[in-house]
């Protein structure tokens, strides 16, 4: 194989890996977004926490629509992927913030629920 294939070949390879680390961080902004825009407006009405918690859930929940936009595949895909992140998210937040403790079903769904999102964004397709 000439050298330049070669090289041509780890440069699409680095992009490629480059991409899914880039989406990959996306959707982590988008959750914590996500998670933290509700945590706030769920402090405000559950826990009479003040008005401007909920308003700034709002503000936040805004952000996650705007930030799952830059993703690169399409609308379905991004949000079936997404659900499947959320879910990991959701459990890591739940453990970090509210001293909750998954057990050992929590980690194995949350485990099948991101190689699922996984396949489905990161897979080719024709």
């Amino acid at each position: 194989m000439p050298g330049w294939i070669s090289q041509l070949s780890k440069t699409f390879n680095l992009y490629l890996r480059m991409a899914i680390i880039r989406s990959l961080l996306i959707f982590i902004l988008a959750g914590l977004c996500e998670i933290g825009g509700g945590y706030l407006i769920w402090q405000w009405l559950k826990n009479d926490k003040p008005l401007w918690y909920g308003i700034m859930g709002g503000i936040i929940l805004a952000a996650y629509g705007i930030v799952a936009t830059w993703q690169t595949a399409g609308f379905g895909r991004v949000y079936a992927t997404y659900g499947g992140i959320f879910i990991v998210l959701a459990l890591l937040w739940a453990w970090k913030v509210d001293n909750f403790k998954p057990d050992k079903y929590d980690i194995i769904g949350a485990v099948i629920a991101l190689i699922g999102a996984c396949i489905i964004i990161y897979m080719p397709r024709k």
